[in-house]
């Protein structure tokens, strides 16, 4: 799930953006991932990146649902195209895995606000995939064979970042759902983290 360094983005007032300040919140959980990830060596063979992307498929399938949502879309309108769960299962199948179910998710209601900080931790995921991107280069895969999910946007990687930064900062949230942006983003780097651990116990 590495992210790497996201860029900040400011407001134009110089007071920080509610992206900037979601950066600083969640910073250390971040770092602790990143080192938790990469330490495990993901991309030492073909087995060990195969338990990687099983990490990226169960966290791509919980947040599932966020990209059907019609809330989410109001806010951010290309959410839709955001979507990897599927990038991610056929990459499974490149290296030879079988094609994980895909069950039906629980009906519960998607809180905007916490969707958001779950979105930010994968969006920031694909910003920092270019170094992971690299590494899978040297197991002979690429955006279009094992590493679908890992390509970058054919925009940019930078400038679909700043869509969905920009995006976030013009959200109409109240105080108390800027708090629950940084509740969802600690609890999907924390989901992360328990996959990491489970899937690469030390």
């Amino acid at each position: 799930m590495n992210i790497q360094t996201l860029p900040q983005e400011g407001a134009e007032d110089g007071a920080p953006s509610r992206s900037q300040r979601l950066r600083a919140a969640t910073h250390p959980t971040h770092e602790i991932l990143d080192k938790r990830i990469m330490s495990a060596d993901p991309f030492g063979s073909r087995e060990r990146y195969g338990m990687f992307l099983k990490i990226q498929f169960d966290f791509h399938l919980a947040i599932d649902d966020l990209y059907d949502d019609g809330n989410v879309a109001s806010v951010i309108s290309d959410i839709g195209s955001r979507r990897r769960l599927d990038l991610i299962r056929q990459d499974i199948v490149d290296i030879g895995g079988q094609a994980p179910s895909l069950p039906s998710a629980p009906d519960e209601p998607i809180h905007v606000p916490t969707a958001f900080g779950w979105l930010y931790v994968a969006e920031g995921s694909n910003l920092g995939a270019a170094f992971l991107l690299k590494e899978a280069r040297k197991l002979g895969l690429s955006e279009s064979f094992g590493a679908r999910h890992l390509a970058g946007n054919e925009d940019g990687r930078g400038l679909h970042w700043r869509r969905f930064t920009a995006a976030l900062d013009a959200a109409a949230f109240d105080e108390d759902e800027d708090r629950q942006v940084v509740e969802g983003a600690q609890q999907a780097f924390d989901r992360v983290l328990s996959l990491v651990e489970r899937t690469f116990p030390q």
